[in-house]
């Protein structure tokens, strides 16, 4: 079943290409392979207000205060697959916010539930009293 397809459009986006950290030899002091993208997640026109809502409400520590979500992809040796790295992450980060969550239904436990908890904190303190009072030690 597919929910609500959301296109960004390319000018919302915007790309920074930077140097790669880590080893990868000599190329990698001199060749901008890692991708810094950043999209405004809090003034797009492209996000459903609920979706928006959704996404800025979650703890991701990659969006910024001001709601710009900032993916930095470097996992790669080339500079397009850590674009399309960068997009498809993207796209699961957006694809995360689609889905409202179900509200949770308060529930009490019954009372068959309530006398096996209570049955079993009885034996377990049956057994720690036994313990106590000079078990197998003496």
């Amino acid at each position: 079943m597919a929910g609500p397809q959301i296109a960004i459009p390319e000018q919302e986006l915007t790309e920074r290409f930077v140097r790669a950290a880590g080893p990868g030899g000599q190329n990698v002091n001199k060749v901008a392979t890692a991708v810094e993208l950043r999209f405004d997640v809090a003034r797009s026109p492209s996000l459903p207000e609920a979706v928006r809502a959704r996404l800025l409400a979650k703890r991701d520590r990659r969006m910024t205060g001001e709601g710009v979500l900032v993916i930095s992809a470097q996992r790669f040796r080339t500079q397009e697959r850590n674009r399309e790295d960068a997009r498809e992450r993207l796209a699961a980060f957006i694809e995360s916010g689609l889905h409202a969550p179900k509200p949770r239904i308060a529930t009490r436990p019954s009372r068959a539930a309530k006398a096996r908890r209570l049955d079993a904190k009885r034996e377990r303190s049956t057994i720690k009293r036994g313990r106590s009072r000079g078990g197998w030690n003496d």
